[in-house]
């Protein structure tokens, strides 16, 4: 049960019985077949601890739970859909950025300051987005949101890449992420874009940059 993109701002998901998925509320455009869609108040497989961090975390967004046999199309907002594969591996992206994802996959919350101490708690302040982020983790696709088009950027131990907190869609392997200015505090006041901060994730991995510093 994979997703194939039928354009930028569309894709097709096939649900097959005893298989589910997890949408946005909402981001249901057309469906083929008998497919029931129902609110999930399990927070997807991460289960309880799930939602009560997203609630903690502002990232409230509901989910429903998409079961059945047919065909579903996917959208939201006409923003740029971008279908990530994961193959064991975790994909951090914000809540609010997730339009749809397979249900083998495992859903938790990371507290961006466990990867990026105090500065990670920073960025979440001063960019107002969010403390929090949301994990998937397993073998499965993930289809995400962005403005203008996303960009995938590899991140190589030689190689660091340094993001505009506004820009940053998700990312995904062995990488760690930190908070960098290059203007003083008293510079940075009031100030949420690229010229105050810039997110610099290292390691080895990539991460999906959209083409606009438009909030969803």
């Amino acid at each position: 049960m994979a997703f194939r993109e039928i354009n930028s701002k569309m894709v097709e998901a096939t649900v097959a019985p005893g298989q589910r998925l997890f949408s946005q509320r909402g981001a249901m455009l057309a469906y083929r077949g008998e497919v029931s869609f129902t609110p999930n108040i399990q927070g997807g497989q991460g289960g309880i601890r799930s939602m009560i961090g997203r609630r903690v975390a502002g990232e409230a967004t509901p989910l429903m739970s998409v079961e059945g046999s047919g065909t579903v199309l996917f959208g939201h907002g006409g923003h740029h859909v971008q279908v990530v594969h994961l193959t064991g591996d975790t994909l951090y992206v914000e809540a609010d950025r997730l339009l749809a994802f397979e249900g083998t996959l495992q859903q938790g919350t990371m507290f961006m300051g466990a990867q990026g101490g105090v500065m990670g708690m920073v960025r979440g302040q001063v960019t107002g987005q969010g403390l929090f982020t949301t994990t998937l983790k397993g073998h499965g696709a993930v289809a995400v949101m962005a403005h203008g088009g996303v960009f995938e950027l590899p991140i190589t131990p030689q190689r660091p890449v340094h993001v505009d907190p506004q820009a940053y869609v998700a990312h995904h392997g062995d990488v760690r992420n930190k908070l960098s200015t290059a203007l003083g505090w008293r510079d940075m006041v009031g100030r949420g874009s690229g010229e105050a901060f810039q997110l610099e994730l290292s390691g080895s991995g990539t991460v999906y940059v959209q083409a606009s510093e438009e909030k969803l």
